[in-house]
């Protein structure tokens, strides 16, 4: 039994209490409550380690340290801790990315050893729903479908066309792609992953549901082909993901967006998202 303020690394036998915190914030901590719900926490399997903070001996707020460094119902005193393990670490992480106000606490503690960054994104509203739009405003659109597991070579230029615009760099750099392939892979093989294609078979709207764990899950990686923006595509798009999404995956779904991409926000309104908190990003 911990008895005073602490931080460790969790283990296996620690999966309940992570749970527990987990689940005070389902919907900012989708993302990696889906990866410990079907990984636990063994660092091989959940592709990171997971920090505690303990006070008096009970575990409070966590951290998540694998390609991205996420703290999570961190308080002021549990980032100072995890800002001090990960300096001492050393940064092995891509990005750091959660709730805002956290983030920025661990961000503003770490850029003096770990700066500078790529790029800060600093206010990214999360937006969440729990229904459909009224289909007199924002129908459906009947051509956006699963894609197939035959189908990866139609929907991989397409995920890498939304990564590198979204994010600045390719996904195929590094180790060739393979680590992204594979994500792309469990997402269409899962059946979270969706688009419309054209006449020619080339995706002009694709989305897919990334984290996805009983409470909630979330949309990722929206996006239109360039030739057929400005067409009202998104909207529809969105809502047909969101139907799957409701009736298959969880009853609230969320995403979180640039606050200077003022077209997809409007978009994500017309369908009903509303926004109920702010996220932070920091690219390396």
């Amino acid at each position: 039994m911990l008895t005073q303020t602490t931080t460790r690394v969790l283990e296996p036998s620690d999966l309940e209490a992570a749970l527990a915190v987990l689940d005070r914030e389902p919907v900012a901590n989708a993302f990696v409550t889906s990866r410990v719900q079907v990984a636990g926490l063994d660092p091989w399997r959940l592709g990171g380690e997971m920090w505690g903070w303990y006070e008096d001996g009970a575990l409070t707020s966590l951290c998540y340290a694998g390609a991205n460094l996420v703290p999570i119902c961190a308080t002021p005193r549990a980032v100072r801790a995890f800002a001090d393990r990960a300096r001492r670490a050393g940064r092995r992480c891509s990005s750091l990315v959660g709730p805002a106000e956290p983030t920025a606490q661990l961000w503003r503690l770490l850029e003096p050893s770990w700066g500078p960054a790529r790029e800060v994104r600093a206010h990214q509203p999360l937006m969440v729903t729990d229904r459909l739009p009224d289909p007199a405003e924002v129908a459906p659109d009947p051509y956006v479908r699963r894609i197939r597991k035959d189908e990866m070579e139609t929907i991989m230029p397409a995920c890498v066309a939304m990564f590198t615009e979204e994010v600045g760099v390719s996904p195929m750099a590094g180790d060739g792609g393979l680590l992204y392939q594979a994500r792309v892979a469990e997402l269409v093989g899962s059946g979270r992953s969706f688009a419309r294609l054209d006449a020619d078979g080339r995706v002009v709207f694709k989305a897919e549901i990334g984290a996805a764990t009983p409470q909630a899950c979330q949309i990722q990686g929206v996006w239109v082909a360039p030739e057929y923006r400005g067409r009202g595509l998104a909207g529809p798009g969105m809502a047909a993901v969101l139907r799957y999404a409701l009736a298959d995956v969880a009853p609230l779904v969320s995403l979180y967006v640039n606050d200077f991409n003022t077209a997809a926000r409007r978009t994500y309104r017309r369908v009903g998202f509303q926004e109920v908190g702010e996220f932070m990003s920091v690219l390396f």
